[in-house]
């Protein structure tokens, strides 16, 4: 593994062990292995944030294979009970990521609140590959620009468009103030920093910004970084900020009708 992945020596150690436990079952069809999320793009949070990975295999797992990760992630989120539901890996072939943009493939994956489990995963998946294209830390293996087909930024910032407008499907369905409310007003900040600057940054970083640019939204904003911070408080009340979290929604997707040209300057920089 590359030595100090990440500023945490404790995560590195956690990142050393997983790695071991996917190269003892999947041997050399593992051709990579990248991190990315909050540990790459900034602002993680021990307390809180998840562990991102995408695996790179040579071909698809097969049944026996999958059997085994299953048991080996299993057994990994026993022995290290503080990240429980917070470890995600995708599990997909060479293949699989030559031709993404065109069709769905196969891929295994273990991700916060699901247990390893097969899915379909094709261009709806843009977004993450261009930050493992453009941050990702190689644990194994060679760049992962090798592997993945060529993500431009316009591709990019049209994937964050299409994803920003689907919350207007998913918010009803996500009553309570958090994680739900809070995860969507922080992930929707980030889509608004990434259609104006053409880069993802943390969810935090994003806040800031747009507290700064729509200072009309900065308590609403605000008001999610708390919550996100209190995610253990069960005594609120759920119902009270809803609508204002709704609204706030609805002002994101109609930014979104129009992408904002991209900025030169970025003030997190």
């Amino acid at each position: 593994m590359q030595a100090d992945p990440t500023p945490y020596t404790d995560i590195n150690e956690l990142l050393e062990r997983l790695l071991s436990g996917v190269q003892a079952v999947l041997g050399k069809k593992l051709v990579g292995l990248y991190l990315y999320g909050s540990l790459v793009t900034g602002d993680f949070d021990h307390g809180s944030s998840d562990i991102d990975l995408v695996a790179v295999t040579s071909s698809e797992i097969d049944a026996k294979e999958f059997e085994a990760l299953q048991k080996m992630h299993a057994d990994f989120a026993d022995k290290h009970t503080n990240w429980q539901g917070r470890i995600e890996v995708q599990y997909l072939s060479v293949a699989a990521l030559k031709t993404f943009k065109s069709k769905s493939s196969k891929m295994a994956a273990i991700s916060p609140g699901e247990p390893f489990h097969l899915k379909e995963a094709g261009k709806e998946w843009t977004i993450n590959w261009y930050v493992v294209q453009e941050k990702g830390v190689t644990m194994v293996g060679p760049s992962p620009k090798t592997f993945i087909d060529p993500i431009s930024q316009e591709e990019f910032m049209q994937a964050v468009q299409e994803q920003a407008k689907q919350w207007s499907e998913r918010i009803p369905h996500l009553p309570k103030r958090q994680p739900s409310q809070a995860y969507a007003i922080l992930t929707l900040c980030r889509a608004l920093y990434s259609l104006k600057h053409g880069e993802q940054v943390s969810k935090k970083q994003a806040a800031v910004w747009a507290k700064k640019e729509y200072p009309e939204w900065s308590v609403c904003v605000q008001n999610a970084l708390v919550w996100r911070e209190a995610w253990c408080d069960e005594n609120v009340d759920h119902d009270a900020t809803f609508q204002e979290t709704l609204r706030f929604v609805r002002f994101v997707i109609s930014q979104c009708e129009t992408p904002p040209g991209i900025s030169q300057s970025d003030p997190l920089q």
